[in-house]
């Protein structure tokens, strides 16, 4: 399989969870396009980063931001509060169309369920086509539909898991290697491999794989 070409255009993605820290805002793209859901605005604008667009159903978010946002030209979409997707996932849906690479802060902290539903959000088949990655303070999980070269020192913990099904997976550049081997969701086998280069490679020739660096 054919890797992708590198990403040409990126888009950072506030989520109303954990304020993002100073070392993931120094880590990002310079003069990033950001998407802020709903109380991720105040994240940003906190962060000192430019919001290009807000959306949600703004039941999160201060007034104060909100006012800020209006006056600095950030295009507002509103969405009813009685709504089928979360505000990340409709953030999503934004980022993607805009982007071959989202890069998530801001989504972990608060309640287990957000958490969770934010991670599977990530792996949803309709953003295959776009490199999505999530930073949660010190942890990196990319989302691997393809092909993905993971940054990480000799000896990082690697941790692979199959979401949504079987997921048939090869890796270079890990201390346990899978070549062309089946992944079974609902198992530990992935937990906790090593890098053993600086650019772990990982293939995914059917499914989707979650990819967790700690």
């Amino acid at each position: 399989m054919t890797p992708p070409t590198e990403p040409k255009v990126t888009v950072v993605v506030v989520a109303g969870g954990d304020p993002p820290t100073p070392e993931e805002i120094a880590r990002l793209p310079a003069n990033p396009v950001v998407v802020a859901a709903d109380s991720g605005l105040d994240h940003a604008q906190a962060a000192g980063l430019t919001v290009a667009i807000a959306v949600g159903d703004m039941d999160s978010v201060s007034p104060e931001a909100l006012t800020t946002a209006e006056q600095s030209g950030t295009r507002i979409e509103r969405h009813p509060p009685d709504k089928d997707q979360t505000d990340l996932e409709l953030a999503l849906e934004l980022a993607t169309r805009l982007a071959d690479r989202v890069i998530v802060i801001g989504a972990g902290g608060g309640r287990l369920d957000h958490l969770i539903g934010n991670l599977t959000v990530l792996a949803s088949p309709q953003w295959s086509g776009v490199q999505i990655e999530a930073w949660l303070n010190n942890t990196q999980v990319l989302i691997v539909h393809s092909h993905r070269t993971l940054e990480a020192e000799p000896g990082d913990t690697v941790s692979l898991f199959a979401l949504g099904g079987p997921a048939k997976v090869t890796t270079t550049g890990l201390k346990w290697p899978l070549n062309d081997e089946v992944l079974e969701p609902l198992t530990s086998r992935g937990v906790s491999n090593q890098a053993t280069t600086p650019t772990p490679q990982i293939t995914v020739s059917e499914g989707v794989v979650l990819a967790v660096i700690p």
